[in-house]
């Protein structure tokens, strides 16, 4: 059963975009004339629709806790244990709304996922190149500070073991996220996730999955030292619900 979930997962993937092909070009063709908000309205109805369909079509069951901690009203970094390859499309299905990723950048030579990627505002990073990482975190910043929510794994992906799967502190992610008042930092609990595929050899299972959003750690008025030590406080605060 799980050989035919998996076949119907991958026509079900490529198959919307397939024929929702037109949806694609238009969104493109606003981006192209600047209509940022036809391209918004496009990708916040068909990326999720797209996620949800996925996990209907391989009979995965999500809960979703602690919606209400997002803000409405202020760019907002969300980080996430990485433990599957469903882990983006979990999370697109499950936030406030589709939020650009840091994708890794082999997610940049498949086609047409790869056009909805970037409408999403996708960055992909060559995640063994300290210096490329570096310049993809900076794009990351960048997109916040002009107001935009946005995601990243922070752990190499997709990790073969539940808790290593948690983000790890290292220099760039660190160095390079935003730290501003504005912003904050939402650690996101993924569980279950890992059942769906990797813990199936590689094949699609039925299964169920629980994220939850937790409050923001601010960095309002932090010193360097405690910047530091920030990837560590979200480590801890996903840890804390596995």
């Amino acid at each position: 059963m799980s050989i035919f979930r998996t076949i119907a997962m991958f026509i079900y993937l490529f198959g919307y975009m397939i024929v929702h092909y037109g949806v694609l070009r238009r969104a493109e063709r606003a981006l192209a004339a600047g209509d940022m908000q036809l391209v918004e309205e496009l990708v916040n109805k068909h990326i999720p629709h797209w996620s949800r369909g996925i996990l209907k079509v391989t009979g995965v069951s999500l809960s979703v806790e602690g919606l209400e901690n997002i803000p409405k009203d202020t760019a907002c970094v969300f980080v996430g244990n990485h433990r599957s390859y469903y882990d983006i499309p979990l999370l697109l299905a499950s936030l406030d709304k589709p939020h650009g990723i840091l994708a890794k950048e082999e997610l940049e030579k498949i086609p047409l996922l790869n056009r909805w990627m970037k409408l999403l505002g996708c960055v992909f990073v060559q995640r063994d190149d300290l210096r490329a990482s570096v310049r993809a975190l900076n794009d990351a910043t960048a997109i916040v500070e002009s107001g935009k929510s946005f995601v990243i794994f922070p752990g190499r992906a997709p990790a073969t073991r539940e808790k290593r799967a948690v983000p790890v502190s290292s220099r760039p992610v660190h160095s390079a996220l935003p730290s501003k008042p504005a912003h904050r930092w939402f650690p996101v609990a993924i569980t279950g996730a890992r059942a769906l595929f990797e813990n199936n050899g590689n094949l699609c299972h039925p299964g169920s999955v629980h994220i939850k959003v937790l409050p923001p750690i601010r960095t309002a008025g932090m010193s360097k030292a405690e910047q530091k030590q920030l990837p560590d406080a979200v480590r801890q605060a996903i840890l804390a619900q596995l």
